[in-house]
């Protein structure tokens, strides 16, 4: 079964003003459904998974091109064909009013996106596609959202959900990665992904990662990029007055899926891993990486950071709204109190005009509610409608 995804309005949109639009993200999200539901039995479909149909692109692009006519056509995977690239960027040049025509998916973010910009700059949409968020399969039990994640598969079909993830990472690490760096023991790169799952929702430290693996930090730099590459994690960076700042002080790291984290963990079971120290992170991811789905789902670039004092209180999340700061706090308690919100208000005092005057606490709280100096404490379930309703008024 089809469940609607909320970057349809927005492929439409560029449907109707862009020659090719690209839809990115992680494997196994969905994209290929998504295009081929959203444009029917219009477009015919090329995947590049096949050999053959790579091979064929490769040797004789004008005669791979020339098999489609004057019908859409979706091109699954374009990373495994870059050089197509340019010959489509020749047949866009000799039609630039056909909007819609070519609709490319790759799962590689790095190599993908630099190809894309050499060859078809001003001419494609990039949207990306990240797994469910919970506006678009929503699930009223923390421990199912947070044990079977947002990826089709095990979101639909919990009964699958171990034997998929197991899988999801061994293809991940022998494929993907080997693909996007050239990195010999895989063994010790299962090592570190396992290392970086552990840190999840923690400062991305590659100083701690290089002593425990005997990696030099560039290395571990390295295969951070490769997380970031094939959205597996999200960086998410400090939020600084001095703009500079936020490129080279310490972000955090959220793996996109808790699934993966809860595997790679070693959780045993769904309860364990929210009754245990894994729960506040892996809330805390969950919370972070549905920000992200929101301003994915609306085609724009996530505008999101985290704030530290000097003396250490932290904010765990601040989303730009209208150009204001949104802080958020996000706790596993179901009973929010003053004391929550001491970060919040720390940080209204430092950013001034810059933030808004009402912090949010994302919580088990059953319902929304009222906290000292005119802050709320919101339901967890609550927090993505409310942020994709606050950002849509925005866009509109």
């Amino acid at each position: 079964m089809y469940h609607q995804r909320q970057l349809a309005s927005v492929l439409r949109q560029a449907l109707a003003g862009f020659p090719a639009i690209l839809i990115t993200g992680p494997r196994q999200s969905g994209k290929t459904t998504f295009l081929r539901h959203e444009t029917g039995k219009q477009a015919d479909y090329v995947s590049f998974d096949d050999p053959l149909e790579r091979d064929f692109a490769v040797v004789d692009p004008e005669g791979f091109l020339r098999r489609f006519k004057d019908r859409p056509v979706i091109l699954d995977e374009i990373q495994y064909a870059p050089t197509l690239l340019s010959h489509l960027k020749m047949r866009i040049d000799n039609e630039p009013e056909q909007c819609g025509r070519w609709l490319l998916t790759g799962s590689q973010q790095f190599g993908l996106m630099r190809d894309v910009s050499e060859s078809l700059a001003g001419r494609v949409a990039i949207l990306e596609l990240p797994p469910f968020s919970q506006t678009e399969f929503a699930r009223p039990e923390l421990e199912e959202v947070l044990w079977n994640g947002g990826y089709p598969i095990p979101a639909m079909h919990p009964n699958r959900r171990d034997l998929w993830v197991r899988s999801y990472i061994s293809t991940y690490v022998e494929r993907d990665v080997r693909q996007i760096r050239n990195i010999p023991d895989l063994r010790l790169f299962n090592q570190f992904l396992s290392l970086a799952a552990a840190r999840h929702s923690q400062e991305f430290h590659p100083a701690d990662l290089s002593r425990e693996l005997g990696l030099t930090q560039p290395s571990v730099k390295s295969w951070g990029g490769v997380l970031e590459a094939s959205y597996i994690a999200h960086f998410l960076p400090p939020w600084y007055r001095n703009y500079g700042k936020r490129v080279v002080k310490t972000p955090k790291i959220y793996f996109y899926d808790p699934a993966l984290v809860s595997l790679l963990t070693r959780q045993p079971d769904a309860a364990s891993a929210l009754a245990g120290p894994m729960g506040g992170p892996l809330l805390e991811g969950w919370v972070i990486t549905e920000a992200v789905k929101a301003f994915l789902s609306l085609g724009k670039r996530p505008d999101l950071y985290f704030w530290r004092s000097h003396d250490g209180l932290e904010v765990d999340l601040l989303i730009v709204i209208d150009g204001k700061l949104q802080p958020v706090e996000i706790k596993l308690s179901a009973t929010p109190g003053s004391g929550h919100i001491e970060p919040i208000k720390r940080f209204i005092s430092v950013a001034g005009d810059d933030a808004t005057p009402q912090g949010i606490v994302v919580c088990r709280t059953e319902a929304e509610r009222a906290l000292p100096h005119g802050h709320i404490a919101m339901p967890w379930q609550s927090f993505p409608h409310w942020l994709r309703r606050r950002l849509t008024k925005t866009v509109a």
